[in-house]
């Protein structure tokens, strides 16, 4: 049985390895991080601003936060199946049917986060041409996001596709109970 504070997770554990568990549990915590950044950076904004003594500087960590934050929040979501899927249409399908749809679909979000990677690390690397202002911070401080979350949702994705090829991708009994109470 699942600790009840776990950040990772038993829905669809049929599609996950254990090992990667702790890379989810840190990935929500960093999401978590730059949610309470990002809003701690806003306020102390409109703060600021509204006193008439703005922190300019403030814009560019606000910026920051919500940028890590969409790009983590995208490599956890995969792995928790809950972005980036079609997930209605494959579970109306059972059998090859099912399969061939659930594998198209990890397939083209693999496809997607390695495409996320490359060109990400080709737009991170032409960044240090770039500077963010005030701080004169090479704009590739932002854009190291893209590329990590690519590789991320790519891993998630091949977990999920491989674990489902063994395991099958039908939601357990447990699973379906657990979508029933959500829905009520």
């Amino acid at each position: 049985m699942q600790d009840e504070r776990s950040l990772v997770l038993n829905r669809q554990r049929n599609l996950k390895w254990r090992a990667l568990d702790p890379l989810e549990s840190v990935l929500m915590i960093l999401c978590g991080f730059t949610l309470a950044g990002f809003c701690t950076s806003v306020v102390c904004d409109i703060v600021t601003r509204t006193i008439g003594a703005p922190w300019l500087w403030l814009q560019e960590v606000t910026s920051t936060f919500f940028i890590y934050g969409i790009f983590i929040g995208a490599a956890v979501a995969t792995r928790r199946n809950d972005h980036l899927f079609l997930a209605a249409i494959g579970d109306s399908m059972t059998g090859r049917p099912r399969l061939a749809i659930e594998t198209a679909i990890r397939l083209v979000v693999i496809a997607v986060g390695l495409f996320l990677a490359w060109f990400g690390y080709i737009n991170f690397l032409r960044g240090f041409s770039s500077f963010r202002m005030p701080s004169m911070t090479p704009i590739a401080s932002l854009y190291a996001a893209i590329p990590v979350s690519g590789a991320l949702i790519a891993l998630f994705a091949f977990e999920q596709l491989v674990n489902g090829w063994r395991n099958g991708f039908e939601k357990s009994a447990a699973d379906s109970a657990q979508d029933a109470a959500n829905y009520l």
